[in-house]
């Protein structure tokens, strides 16, 4: 519920990024956007790092619930007290003028129209009134059988409320979820690429962000929440010590925000988000022999080892802030690359947003649950889902580079004119 709350949150307001920022300002609105989330992840990652929650409210700790029960419980209230805050304050203040439709923009546009790969779009115009859509309905319903006849006023007459009614759903709330599902057949070929991408992405990214924390309990301290009371404090150890590097990936994802939209004017988007990929792609190889090398300096197994070297968990911290530069380009160039494919085709942007959230959710579905049968099915541990993680990385990345639109780059466009002057002065 938490998770549904945030990203219910954040998908508007990306959308609304999409909206107001002018072509040349998409990957600046997503980066000052990931910063702002920088800010919030240091402070939740500070809190899970903490723990002394239980000494400041004594009150969440019982028989029942031990320490890190009750650490846990405080985190989980002041999450909701903080997005309870916010959300109020958003109702409450902010107030949002409805656009007016131009005088010359079809009336009922709808918000799948942009994403629609339909030659004849441009030439279709959308009726003004009821009676104008009972004549197209029915003039395409008599295409085949009668060519293109003129339907009389009392046909369409009976079928006006009918019509009223599909219109009315065709627009309405209730088809939100339908336009969502039904306008994956007809993306772009680009956003096709980028979906794909962004998939394999998430696919690398969660199940590194999904178990770090119990990687560094079992597998770099190698403590067990179910063993006896020395194991469970090196496993206790080891989540904190890996909400501390959760914060400080936060840190490197802030400052790499601001290095994003300098790389994508350089060299181009595609390049920077293919590069990304390679990244995570060597980290989440490291992180499957930082496990090995620990399996065969105690030769015990993962589950069984006590203990764990100094320079493991250096190591480790250094994975956590190295995937901070790759989760800053993930968590903003896809976003500004979907608004410029979508910028030229009127708005849509929210759309767009949605279409490209359902690859970051449907990936962390699959990996929350089919992440512990696949590491069962080797023996346990966190290494196979690691090189699934770090295979999927590289054909992200490979795909990237050869699929992904070519955007305009601003390093690009130099480039050009400096080459077309010196072919000039040669000549």
């Amino acid at each position: 519920m938490l998770d549904l709350a945030n990203n219910t949150a954040q998908g508007p307001a990306r959308a609304l990024l999409a909206d107001l920022s002018g072509p040349d300002q998409h990957n600046s609105a997503n980066a000052i956007f990931c910063l702002w989330m920088v800010v919030g992840n240091i402070l939740g990652f500070s809190a899970g790092a903490s723990g002394s929650w239980h000494r400041w409210f004594p009150s969440l700790k019982s028989r029942a619930c031990c320490e890190a029960c009750a650490n846990l419980k405080a985190a989980f209230l002041v999450a909701l007290v903080f997005l309870f805050f916010c959300t109020l304050v958003t109702i409450c203040f902010a107030k949002e003028v409805p656009l007016s439709v131009p005088a010359n923009q079809p009336a009922h546009v709808s918000d799948s129209a942009p994403l629609l790969d339909d030659s004849n779009q441009h030439s279709f115009q959308h009726p003004k009134s009821k009676s104008e859509v009972s004549v197209v309905l029915n003039a395409n319903r008599n295409h085949t059988e009668n060519g293109y006849e003129r339907v009389s006023k009392s046909e369409h007459a009976k079928r006006k409320d009918t019509n009223v009614q599909d219109e009315v759903f065709s627009d309405g709330p209730g088809a939100v979820l339908v336009n969502l599902l039904t306008s994956l057949r007809h993306l772009q070929s680009g956003m096709r690429s980028v979906l794909i991408v962004m998939a394999l992405s998430w696919l690398s990214l969660f199940p590194f962000f999904l178990f770090d924390t119990d990687w560094m309990g079992r597998e770099v301290y190698h403590g067990d929440p179910k063993g006896n009371a020395s194991e469970i404090k090196l496993y206790d150890q080891g989540v904190r010590e890996g909400a501390f590097g959760l914060l400080l990936n936060s840190v490197v994802l802030g400052v790499s925000s601001l290095f994003i939209e300098p790389m994508c004017k350089r060299v181009g988007s595609r390049l920077v988000w293919a590069m990304s990929n390679y990244i995570v792609f060597g980290c989440m190889a490291v992180t499957a022999i930082i496990s090995l090398v620990s399996v065969r300096e105690y030769s015990q197994g993962i589950e069984h080892v006590m203990g764990g070297s100094a320079a493991m968990r250096i190591a480790a911290l250094v994975i956590f802030i190295l995937l901070g530069f790759p989760l800053a380009i993930t968590f903003s160039v896809p976003f500004s690359v979907t608004a410029e494919l979508t910028a030229e085709s009127g708005g849509g942007q929210g759309l767009a947003i949605g279409v490209l959230n359902l690859a970051i959710v449907v990936p962390q579905m699959f990996v929350s649950l089919g992440a512990g049968p696949w590491d069962a099915l080797f023996g346990g541990g966190n290494i196979p889902a690691f090189i699934l993680g770090s295979l999927c990385a590289l054909a992200a990345g490979v795909i990237a580079t050869f699929r992904l639109p070519d955007l305009s780059s601003s390093f690009k466009s130099w480039f050009s004119f400096w080459l077309r002057t010196k072919i000039s002065l040669i000549k």
